[in-house]
């Protein structure tokens, strides 16, 4: 018997459980009629009717009588036709009996027969047996969907996935090419377990995965399953956790037993931290329910042996707040990694996930993984799901690249308003901005390519200039941090030029708090302050009292604390400064660039350097008729935007 016949054995006898419901109602349902049939009485002979007195001693006198049984109350008997009757005598007739000799009826005095022993003991059991059947179901249905047991709290609720609900091997994990070589050696191992004995090797009890949000740690571990072929369960960190004490225990308990008896199997418990935090951190005494859980996970860890076959596999995204006794040798071994993908791995997990889309030959998953990075593999299916449903909607055939554009700049920027109500002004002076923005990065060498600019609403941002980084940067440089400086500073500067002082807005916003976001980090971390040397003044603290971690600055004297503000406000001062020599010196570039945003709303990085170099962007807008625009040109056409009924001016973004 192999792997899968194991796992599909014990579903055989539970092919039809609504069946078995089914017969369950119907025995109810027919113990109840007995129950009303028996409280009714024993039924009455179709023939029999029931008669008034008067109308009974009428047919005496008539001689329509034929036999009689007087039984207290009740006279029953038979007319000479053959029909039954029955009647009732409210009080004793002395006249009756010589009215009945006298018309030669024959009379009888037997009482009626009551139902017999079994039935009266019956009815006078049926209520309880019905209402002990009626809670024994109820609590059974009660178990099975919280995982049996005594009212179900004390059993485990890992759910063990079978390779019918879905085959994940490492085909299908893509971009995490390291994290996944570093967990081919137990995929081995539980193919071969023999083959690490022979050499006095022991496989590692458990493998810890670590990585932010949507990395893809679920998807890895039920990869590492499937290769296997062994039976995967998997249960959260918060199904342990329950306000009776000494669940958590129990569920522990039980759930390492049902993996014994499936061994070799994977355990995955996702969100361990939400269970395994480090004891004494809580609110209680150090004796609260999820510690008592935590204890006995350690102590289950250290029960089994490596060659029982079960490799538990946990994931968090907070490692710093698990207790060290669970990340201690013999109990989660190994530690994994699991990043964000590079722009490699963003490619391999696009083309994995445009598998299943019917693509146009545009598309290119290159230049998507370029204009996506951070993103996770999560955000990167997510991606291909939008640009596939808004194909849908427009009735194509293929997702082209049009759609991908459109998905990403909805991920990323946020959906389109359309409903959004913008004076002339307001939009004059949100094409101004963002093209300050862009002419000045055009002019930073250190700076990423434009990618687009936009003053279409979307998000919370009136507009915003998308880079797009050559490839992925894991440090900063000085001149690039320079060059971001001038470059976020460069819409306020924009605004000043053309409208005045007293014109400037609230739209910088946004870019003042990512300069001074950008200036603290260059001087309190980074060390790049020539003043205060290569210091360290802040560090990140670990959990805090609300479980919550933040960011604080040494203990300093004023002056050094003066003097950092200092700095930081020096290198604003810096990016401002050189934002407006920028803008000064190619005022004309800066008429140009805004004319376009007003005409055409969005912009190419490569129509931004043409404007800039003096050429014709080269392009005909399909709204409108003639040429596009030419150098020079800054007038202001009239809007193509939709009107909607609400809308106030939102910070225009970077």
């Amino acid at each position: 018997m192999n792997d899968n016949d194991k796992q599909q054995g014990p579903d055989n006898g539970g092919s039809n459980p609504w069946m078995k419901n089914l017969l369950i109602w119907v025995g109810i349902f027919l113990a109840l009629a007995v129950f009303v049939t028996i409280f009714n009485g024993p039924a009455q002979p179709a023939a029999t009717s029931t008669i008034a007195y008067s109308a009974f001693l009428d047919k005496v006198e008539a001689g329509n009588v034929r036999d009689v049984n007087v039984a207290g109350e009740v006279i029953s008997g038979t007319l000479k036709d053959g029909s039954k009757f029955r009647t009732y005598a409210m009080v004793q007739d002395p006249e009756l009996t010589p009215s009945l000799r006298k018309n030669g009826v024959v009379i009888t005095a037997k009482p009626e027969d009551g139902p017999p022993i079994w039935q009266y003991l019956l009815m006078q059991s049926l209520p309880f047996l019905l209402m002990l059947g009626l809670a024994f179901f109820i609590l059974r249905q009660m178990q099975k969907n919280s995982g049996s047991g005594a009212m179900g709290f004390g059993k485990s609720r890992a759910k063990m996935l079978t390779q019918r609900e879905g085959k994940v091997t490492f085909d299908d994990v893509a971009g995490i090419d390291e994290a996944r070589e570093e967990l081919q050696e137990i995929v081995e191992f539980l193919k071969d377990p023999t083959k690490f004995a022979r050499l006095g090797g022991k496989i590692p009890k458990g493998a810890l995965l670590v990585g932010s949000p949507g990395t893809g740690k679920t998807l890895l571990a039920r990869a590492i399953a499937g290769e296997a072929g062994v039976p995967f369960f998997t249960i959260s960190g918060s199904d342990f956790v329950e306000m009776f004490v000494g669940v958590g225990a129990s569920r522990v308990r039980d759930m390492f037993e049902q993996a014994k008896k499936s061994a070799p199997c994977i355990v995955f418990i996702d969100e361990i931290d939400a269970v395994g935090r480090h004891r004494g951190a809580g609110l209680g005494n150090g004796n609260d329910e999820r510690e008592q859980t935590l204890n006995q996970l350690l102590v289950e860890m250290d029960g089994f042996e490596a060659n029982e076959g079960i490799i538990i596999i946990a994931a968090t995204n907070r490692p710093d707040v698990l207790d060290p006794a669970l990340l201690r040798p013999g109990r989660f071994d190994r530690r994994v990694t699991v990043p964000l993908p590079d722009i490699e791995g963003r490619v391999k997990i696009i083309e994995v996930h445009m598998k299943k889309v019917p693509i146009a030959p545009d598309v290119d998953a290159r230049t998507i993984a370029r204009g996506t990075p951070g993103m996770s593999g999560a955000d990167l299916a997510n991606l291909v799901n939008e640009a596939a449903l808004m194909a849908a909607r427009l009735g194509k055939r293929l997702v082209a690249m049009a759609q991908f554009e459109t998905a990403k700049d909805r991920v990323i920027m946020g959906t389109e308003w359309k409903s959004l109500v913008m004076t002339d002004d307001e939009k004059r002076m949100t094409a101004y901005h963002e093209a300050g923005h862009a002419l000045v990065r055009i002019h930073e060498p250190a700076s990423d390519p434009i990618h687009k600019a936009t003053i279409i609403p979307r998000g919370g941002a009136l507009g915003m200039v998308v880079s797009l980084p050559e490839r992925d940067s894991y440090s900063y440089h000085r001149d690039k941090m320079y060059a971001d400086l001038a470059t976020v500073m460069g819409g306020r500067v924009a605004e000043q030029l053309i409208f005045g002082y007293d014109k400037v807005s609230s739209g910088a916003s946004g870019d003042i708090k990512q300069a001074t976001k950008l200036a603290r980090a260059m001087v309190m971390q980074w060390g790049m302050s020539d003043k205060l040397g290569p210091l360290q003044y802040e560090e990140q603290q670990g959990e805090t009292f609300l479980g919550y971690s933040q960011t604080q600055r040494h203990n300093m004297s004023n002056e050094t604390a003066l003097m950092i503000d200092s700095e930081i406000r020096a290198l604003v001062d810096g990016g401002l400064a050189r934002a407006t020599e920028v803008l000064t010196k190619h005022i004309d570039q800066l008429h140009l660039i805004a004319g376009a945003l007003l005409e055409y709303e969005t912009l190419t990085g490569d129509e931004i350097k043409r404007l800039a170099s003096g050429q014709d962007i080269g392009r005909i807008d399909s709204d409108m008729k003639g040429p596009s625009v030419p150098a020079g040109g800054t007038s202001i056409p009239k809007t193509r935007r939709p009107k909607g009924p609400f809308g106030s001016p939102a910070p225009q973004g970077a």
